[in-house]
């Protein structure tokens, strides 16, 4: 969700989990959204993006805490997902600490800590939080963190934090107002943060909103290890100008490139969104997987073809804003 169309969302996010708390049971909320299924909630973001409005039922069912509420679980073997069904928030252990991706928000911020506990990794140990960008639902989390991370190191781009410093001031008139950090660690394109045995690099990739940063580390899986990326946005439902788009393809360009190069390509997407390359679905496998069988995640080719697909998208996009310069 775009900075620019943070408030009319957010009001509308937050307004309908003061009615979904306040009710016993959920009938209209769609059926088909239940038990956190890929193709369903991407249908529905689809439906979001193409027309600025928000399915009723999908707006439910984003603020139903029992609806977001799922366990955390191993991807990797120095990888846990410790999200909620719709954004992703990962935890990335390693000799000398942990990096958590992204904050959550709300009353899933404080779920978080719990989640981090599940998966044995204690607040004191979270040694840097790398937000991707400055939307509520993955910075949200941040003023909160804050307090209950003493020796965590908060990371985005300058933009980034200046997009969360913007949101959270206009969500000041929303039923729930959030806090945005002063700017902690900046960091830039090529960035890169080591810690322990694991390097953390930082991209600025533009496009989703101007301050969107994705970050390169390595994941891995008994004794061999892989790429791992996580994009800081991939979505399009309030580009607003042609070098906006511009910049989105850039950015997508620049992930093809580190697909394709020779050596350490990328090979695994861990996403923002779970539900955009099919997270749940991948991470059931894992539980049925064989001696010897690749793992479901390591996926470059899938990872490629689901960026071509955006590019395209992305392609008509800036033919549409240039269209309306004439």
């Amino acid at each position: 969700m775009f900075a620019t169309h943070f408030k009319r969302q957010y009001t509308l996010v937050t307004t309908l989990v003061a009615c979904t708390l306040g009710t016993l049971s959920l009938p209209s909320m769609a059926a088909d959204l239940e038990g956190c299924q890929s193709a369903p909630i991407l249908e529905k973001f689809e439906q979001f993006g193409a027309t600025g409005r928000m399915p009723r039922d999908l707006g439910m069912w984003l603020g139903n805490p029992e609806a977001q509420a799922i366990e955390p679980y191993k991807v990797f073997d120095n990888v846990d997902y410790v999200g909620i069904c719709w954004v992703s928030s990962w935890v990335i252990k390693t000799s000398e600490g942990a990096v958590l991706i992204d904050t959550l928000y709300g009353p899933f911020t404080d779920q978080l800590i719990g989640k981090l506990d599940k998966v044995g990794v204690k607040p004191e140990e979270v040694k840097y939080v790398l937000i991707t960008h400055g939307h509520f639902d993955h910075a949200g989390g941040a003023y909160t963190l804050k307090s209950l991370l003493p020796n965590a190191r908060f990371v985005m781009t300058a933009e980034g934090f200046a997009e969360a410093k913007k949101g959270a001031e206009r969500s000041a008139v929303s039923p729930r107002a959030w806090k945005m950090i002063e700017p902690d660690m900046v960091v830039y394109n090529g960035t890169k943060i080591t810690l322990g045995d694991n390097v953390f690099t930082a991209y600025a990739t533009p496009g989703h909103t101007p301050g969107t940063a994705s970050y390169e580390y390595t994941v891995k899986d008994g004794n061999k290890s892989y790429q791992g990326f996580t994009v800081g946005g991939l979505g399009m439902n309030a580009i607003k100008s042609q070098e906006q788009a511009e910049d989105y393809i850039g950015s997508v360009d620049a992930m093809l490139a580190m697909l394709e190069r020779d050596e350490n390509p990328l090979q695994v997407h861990l996403s923002a969104h779970g539900f955009s390359n099919n997270l749940p679905e991948n991470a059931a496998k894992l539980q049925t997987r064989q001696s010897g069988e690749l793992h479901s995640m390591v996926d470059g080719e899938g990872f490629k073809q689901q960026l071509w697909r955006l590019r395209g998208i992305a392609e008509e996009r800036v033919a549409i804003e240039k269209a309306k310069k004439k």
